[in-house]
């Protein structure tokens, strides 16, 4: 599997980052789209995915770690990590069940912890299902407040649409 040369993905550990701004929305502007907005954002998540800046910063930490070694890499990219204020980790997940001591695993959630940013939302299939996961720094973004937000938005794109 790892060794055919008809596989069209890199199998193992890869890693990449894009670092993205996100426009801002003010309800109080006469032009207030939310489509507008969802569709400028995945415009610019779109421009910067297809960018050579993904591929630069992969080989640049690849080789930080093959020449400098994993604390050099890892202590670069906290450093530039440290910088955003949030975090987001898409990751394929095993499309077939999976069991532990010979018990099905019905769901499965992965969240990254000890990074430095304070909004961090997870993405990962399993079974080929959606799961999404959100984690907030304890004492500086109010997890319910973001949930009321996150759904406000929600409601806002969806009545737009219809």
């Amino acid at each position: 599997m790892l060794h055919n040369p008809e596989t069209q993905h890199l199998w193992g550990n890869q890693f990449g980052f894009i670092q993205v701004s996100i426009p801002k929305l003010y309800k109080s502007d006469h032009t207030f789209n939310p489509l507008k907005f969802v569709y400028e954002v995945h415009a610019t998540v779109k421009r910067n995915r297809s960018s050579w800046a993904i591929y630069l910063t992969g080989m640049l930490l690849e080789c930080l770690r093959k020449y400098r070694g994993t604390q050099v890499a890892a202590k670069f990219l906290h450093r530039i990590q440290k910088n955003a204020s949030m975090g987001l980790t898409s990751m394929m997940g095993p499309v077939e069940k999976m069991a532990a001591s010979n018990q099905p695993i019905k769901g499965l959630y992965v969240m990254i912890f000890n990074v430095p940013q304070s909004y961090k939302v997870t993405v990962m299939s399993y079974m080929n299902q959606l799961r999404v996961v959100l984690g907030t720094e304890k004492g500086v973004i109010d997890p319910q407040k973001l949930k009321r937000c996150i759904l406000e938005a929600y409601d806002m794109i969806n009545k737009a649409s219809l």
